[in-house]
């Protein structure tokens, strides 16, 4: 079995409907998401609709809990565009589609655990990290810089987890270590040792901060996950935000340089 795993997309839909492109090409089993599906971006309802489509679970990120709840701790802009992003749903003439996508992301768990791997494996999914599932970020420079935080969050793995929120794709190891994808050779693909936990980062679909612009997504497979780029419309969906008065156009700048 090979499962996709997005995640963060943050109401950019050019980008989503590039990665499910792409996803279409290979071979696939399904879909699963790990949160984030609205904020930031200029076309929530679209990507609600594609994920709940076309994925067949989706976990709750910070993001889609700020819409649903408040958006708490989060930048002016971040806050912002919850709250725009909450008027649209809002503003949506069908009352049934309105009620229907509030449903969805109420609904949405915090966090999963499945054989995603098509072996016995299990796999924990979660948005942030498996000790904070909503709200902890896991940094790449945690892994020298915190390892006592690494440690505490390893303690919650039992093999493999899965993880977003940062938008910096690569593999955490229990050594504790980082990999990028770009040390991992030109396939980028990780292979899972036997005696190992490991915390994947899938990266963003809709907001990269790896400075690559190109979505991001990842591909699991028996013993390994593939990291997977793919270009999309950037200047639509930049145009799109600068055309929205209540977003910053700093939202929509960034994705040029993947920031």
């Amino acid at each position: 079995m090979r499962t996709a795993v997005v995640s963060d997309i943050h109401g950019n839909a050019e980008a989503l409907r590039a990665v499910l492109a792409d996803i279409a090409e290979r071979d696939i089993d399904r879909i699963v998401c790990l949160g984030d599906i609205v904020g930031y971006g200029p076309e929530p309802l679209e990507c609600v609709d594609l994920v709940k489509e076309y994925c067949g679970w989706a976990l709750m990120g910070n993001h889609d809990f700020g819409v649903l709840y408040e958006p708490t701790n989060f930048n002016p802009s971040a806050e912002a565009s919850a709250f725009w992003t909450r008027s649209v749903f809002d503003a949506e003439p069908d009352e049934t589609k309105r009620a229907e996508r509030y449903e969805y992301l109420g609904r949405l768990p915090v966090r999963k655990v499945e054989k995603l791997l098509g072996d016995d494996t299990p796999v924990l999914a979660v948005h942030a990290s498996p000790r904070r599932p909503i709200n902890e970020y896991i940094f790449p420079d945690d892994a020298n810089d915190q390892p006592d935080k690494l440690e505490a969050i390893f303690d919650r793995v039992e093999r493999i987890a899965l993880v977003g929120h940062t938008h910096v794709p690569g593999v955490f190891s229990d050594e504790p270590d980082f990999y990028p994808p770009s040390e991992l050779g030109e396939t980028r693909v990780y292979k899972f040792l036997a005696d190992e936990k490991a915390v994947v980062n899938v990266g963003s679909v809709g907001q990269p901060r790896d400075y690559d612009p190109r979505a991001s997504y990842a591909v699991l497979s028996p013993g390994q996950v593939e990291f997977v780029r793919v270009e999309y419309d950037i200047k639509a969906t930049a145009d799109k935000i600068h055309a929205i008065s209540e977003l910053n156009n700093y939202l929509g700048d960034r994705l040029f340089e993947g920031r």
